[in-house]
């Protein structure tokens, strides 16, 4: 079995860093209910910019393969690897911009017009925020046993093409229901674009790359909770009906028209289950603290990525109380100025985490993923090099 090593992070955010006060020129306006919903998010996550691929003039620069690739690409700079040397090209995201082909096709294409990248291995994700960490898994895995020698992985979101006001006005009515107001505005107002990416090798390279940074990976994890919940983040279906996911929007017999028409294409969040949710993630990692795998005391970095400031302190009152947590000095998020990038923010917190030299060698970093879609969280723990 070969060690894996993350030896550099690359990222690409589109545009400018968007202020709370600048959100509209950007995504539009619904109505004046929206701009009051979105005041009281903003301060539940304190979210203070953001990045948004649509210009003020709703001109689209870019699509999410190219996102992710400019990323990945970013990352081939950084370390001085050849395009043409790489043996697996592992992708995560929440929705490609096509139906079909899947998204990693999208991005080799997209690479390749960029660095020549040629023909190489594909691992295609597609889940929410956990994505990036099977992804990661993929490109691991492969390198441990000897199927591969490098990999790059990337996680790549363009979540505001959800959120312009025709995605709304079409399905009106269902707005005026209060719950569902909510559940569409709370990730109206906390998502944004953007896309990170890694490159692992099974080597320490001699020659440093300017981020004079390197991780390896001790192990990554990742469970399921899907048996024990519903859909808790969700488009494609409408949500008095995702219980039992009877009627899916390409059920409709009158099409996509339809389904949108019945609010099945509205990306929307069960804040109430989001906050059964969180305790089950909790569970899932004092489950590995009472096996000794996660020592708290040993971890000198913790990653944590969350969407809303207000959901980082329930977990810090849960972690207290149970006697599994991690002091708070050793968190390190960049939500405040990324926003809520979904399958690419780990990633970015590892590449800022990386330019900032922040860890020292042999001290211990621990990622922590949740994900909201249908309960899942992910672990990553890194020793530094």
């Amino acid at each position: 079995m070969h060690d894996a090593y993350i030896v550099a992070a690359g990222k690409f955010l589109p545009g400018d860093a968007i202020s709370n006060g600048d959100m509209g020129a950007y995504l539009g306006s619904i109505d004046n209910q929206s701009e009051r919903l979105g005041r009281l998010i903003l301060r539940q996550n304190k979210i203070a910019t953001r990045y948004y691929v649509p210009s003020k003039n709703g001109q689209y620069q870019y699509n999410n393969a190219d996102m992710s690739a400019l990323a990945a690409n970013d990352v081939l700079e950084k370390s001085g690897l050849n395009g043409a040397s790489l043996d697996l090209l592992a992708t995560s995201t929440t929705q490609g911009d096509l139906l079909v082909p899947g998204h990693a096709s999208a991005v080799h294409a997209a690479l390749h017009r960029l660095n020549k990248v040629g023909p190489l291995e594909l691992a295609n994700f597609q889940s929410v925020c956990a994505s990036s960490v099977m992804a990661t898994k993929a490109a691991f895995l492969n390198i441990k046993t000897g199927c591969a020698q490098n990999a790059l992985v990337t996680g790549s979101e363009f979540s505001s093409r959800w959120f312009q006001p025709a995605m709304y006005e079409a399905a009106r009515e269902k707005l005026e229901n209060k719950e569902k107001r909510m559940a569409a505005e709370f990730l109206r107002w906390t998502l944004s674009d953007g896309a990170g990416a890694l490159l692992l090798q099974n080597h320490l390279s001699e020659q440093k790359n300017n981020q004079n940074t390197a991780f390896k990976i001790d192990w990554i994890k990742l469970i399921s909770l899907a048996d024990r919940f519903d859909t808790c983040m969700y488009a494609g279906i409408n949500g008095d009906e995702r219980h039992v996911l009877s009627r899916p929007w390409s059920h409709y017999k009158n099409g996509p028209i339809e389904a949108t028409q019945d609010g099945s294409i509205m990306l929307l969040q069960d804040m109430v289950l989001l906050k059964r949710i969180l305790r089950a993630w909790v569970g899932e990692y004092l489950k590995l603290v009472d096996e000794d795998i996660i020592i708290p005391a040993q971890i000198d970095h913790l990653l944590c990525h969350y969407s809303a400031h207000s959901l980082r302190e329930e977990m810090i009152k849960i972690l207290k109380s149970t006697g599994g947590m991690i002091d708070e000095e050793k968190w390190y998020s960049n939500l405040t100025t990324k926003g809520n990038t979904g399958a690419a923010a780990i990633f970015l917190m590892l590449e800022e985490f990386m330019e900032k030299k922040i860890a020292k060698a042999g001290e211990k970093i621990l990622c922590v993923v949740p994900e909201s879609g249908r309960a899942m969280v992910g672990f990553m723990m890194l020793t530094a090099q």
